[in-house]
């Protein structure tokens, strides 16, 4: 929903309005304005109703921050096979 009232606020603007239209959401003050409501709303579907999705969002995050971590490791061992497999 957010995204969509973003998308309406700017389709109609020129690029050289674009600036002027982003610089007020991009203020530190709006931003905190935003992640404290985002976390109130968070809290408030997730915590207060006592889900179990929580735990599932810690475990999925922790696993696609790990892939994150290991991913250029990943992609020179990848690299080295693809090399070793050329040369034979």
């Amino acid at each position: 929903m957010a995204m969509r009232n973003f998308y309406n606020g700017i389709k109609g603007l020129k690029v050289s309005e674009l600036p002027a239209h982003l610089k007020p959401i991009f203020t530190a003050e709006h931003v905190k304005k935003t992640v404290s409501k985002g976390m109130d709303n968070y809290h408030q579907k997730y915590i207060l109703t006592g889900s179990i999705d929580p735990l599932l969002h810690v475990c999925f995050g922790g696993m696609a921050f790990s892939y994150l971590v290991a991913l250029p490791e990943e992609r020179r061992h990848l690299a080295h096979a693809k090399e070793h497999a050329a040369a034979h």
